[in-house]
């Protein structure tokens, strides 16, 4: 039976859609109380097929956490703290059920500037549940380097209109298996069982 005081009792819910695109984008996401932002980084990633490619930061309540060794020459305009140091469990959930949930902001990829909100609430955890799982989602994730979300509405303009002059180069360049309307949560759990640990590209270099 599980501890209703311990932490490992419960697990993090996150409804995360990416900010300004219509339909939205999404996914809920149930995740463990220890995961640090650097996994957490890998787990959303994951979650929206994103290839880590590019750099990101996550923005709570105005402090800015990734990986600051991408800053040594102090060219943003914020200190960027160590995500590996921040966890799920050190923030203070309200044990209200119908208290307001937790929200942060996922930045990726700075140029097109994917902003990801995350809305976050302390759950029970499921006995025998192995964690971080996706439990729904909406639409794909938009292709790397389609230019925003701009670029992805003109994407999708070509990419649905065969007669449109760029829809068969559309079609090429996002691959055979993108449709903007499918959500593959096999794939996505499957992606994410891969992906915990430690930064990826910090994991490539050693």
């Amino acid at each position: 039976m599980l501890d209703p005081f311990a932490s490992d009792s419960f697990i993090v819910r996150a409804e995360v859609h990416i900010l300004e695109i219509e339909p939205k984008i999404t996914r809920t996401l149930e995740l463990p109380m220890g995961l640090n932002f650097a996994e957490l980084h890998e787990v959303l990633q994951a979650a929206f097929g994103w290839t880590d490619s590019h750099l990101h930061q996550f923005n709570v309540g105005g402090l800015i956490f990734g990986a600051p060794e991408f800053d040594q020459d102090g060219l943003f305009d914020n200190r960027i703290f160590e995500a590996t140091q921040l966890r799920l469990i050190d923030f203070a959930f309200p044990y209200d059920p119908d208290g307001q949930p937790l929200t942060i902001v996922y930045e990726y990829d700075l140029g097109d500037n994917w902003r990801h909100l995350l809305r976050l609430e302390r759950l029970p955890r499921e006995e025998g549940v192995n964690y971080p799982r996706c439990v729904a989602g909406a639409r794909s994730g938009p292709p790397e380097d389609v230019g925003g979300t701009g670029g992805y509405a003109d994407f999708l303009d070509a990419w649905l209109d065969p007669d449109h002059e760029d829809h068969k180069a559309m079609r090429r360049w996002a691959g055979r298996k993108f449709h903007p309307e499918q959500c593959n949560l096999d794939a996505i759990n499957k992606a994410m069982r891969v992906a915990r640990g430690n930064y990826r590209f910090r994991q490539d270099k050693a």
